[in-house]
């Protein structure tokens, strides 16, 4: 018999992964502060819960998938949380990209109480998360996930067991240093080249056909030519996890030097109130700076 799964963080990830959930065949019960979300999943199908302790004491599983680290810690272990809901058996699993020291602690903290916890960040934006395919970086127990891991091939392609609880998260920071990079670079290549006359979509195609091809350029390159900024992923949670990332690195001790600069960009666009933009629109920064359209059109 199938478990029966708590969803908490209907936002643009929570909301496709929790209808891949019914889609896959599990009874869901769902939980957002925003009854807006909410009601979208109750209408798949979903059962509506009241609250994060409501939602666990109607589980076998919890999954939360919320913006921040503080906001995990509340649904977790504040009031009316998952742990007013504890018990030997629960199993929780936290899909947010959170600090990993986070992390760490409430697993901790649930443990004490009965709770196996896993943090298993993901990676594929709303593309990965409305088609089942993301990259999902496990922390915790492995025979725990071996255990759930049915649940999680309903979320995605790419299941990664990284290490003891909170290394999901780490290796998440590592991801999003590489994504931020990606972004910047090829904003900086359709900036420079725009200056100087060259159609972006000619930039795009050739270097799409050549070593410098990426994900991030197949999936964004397109849209961002067009100007199309509606979010997959928001700008303002990529700076959220470029401040995970130089802060994980001061507590290693690690000298950073080019997340500090992308952290700097994505600062900017968020101060320039373009937060809730796909993170692809860094290039509308390097673009206001340069004095330049490196579009064809804009959507903005």
């Amino acid at each position: 018999m199938k478990q029966k799964i708590g969803f908490i963080g209907l936002g643009i990830m929570g909301q496709h992964m929790s209808a891949n959930l019914l889609k896959a065949g599990y009874k869901v019960v769902v939980y957002d502060i925003l009854t807006g979300n909410l009601e979208k999943i109750v209408a798949l199908g979903a059962e509506a819960g009241k609250s994060a302790a409501d939602v666990a004491r109607r589980s076998d599983l919890v999954i939360s998938m919320v913006p921040d680290s503080p906001d995990v810690e509340q649904v977790a272990l504040g009031k009316d949380g998952i742990i007013e809901a504890a018990r030997p058996g629960l199993i929780y699993i936290d899909m947010s990209s959170i600090l990993p020291g986070v992390a760490s602690k409430v697993a901790e903290t649930l443990s004490a109480r009965g709770v196996r916890c896993l943090d298993a960040p993901v990676s594929g934006g709303e593309t990965g998360a409305q088609n089942a395919t993301l990259s999902i970086m496990v922390g915790g127990a492995i025979e725990l996930l071996e255990e759930v891991r049915p649940v999680l091939e309903s979320l995605g392609k790419t299941i990664t067991h990284c290490g003891g609880n909170g290394t999901g998260q780490t290796v998440k920071a590592c991801n999003q240093i590489q994504v931020a990079m990606n972004f910047i670079g090829m904003a900086e290549a359709f900036v420079l080249g725009a200056k100087a006359g060259v159609d972006p979509a000619v930039i795009l195609k050739v270097l799409s056909g050549g070593y410098a091809q990426t994900r991030v350029m197949d999936v964004r390159g397109p849209r961002l030519i067009q100007g199309d900024f509606a979010p997959g992923f928001k700008s303002k949670f990529h700076l959220k996890d470029l401040n995970i990332i130089l802060e994980t690195a001061r507590t290693l001790n690690v000298p950073l030097q080019a997340a500090p600069i992308a952290y700097a960009l994505y600062q900017k666009l968020v101060e320039a109130g373009r937060g809730d933009l796909d993170h692809s629109a860094v290039i509308t920064i390097l673009e206001d700076m340069a004095g330049v359209q490196a579009r064809t059109h804009s959507k903005e």
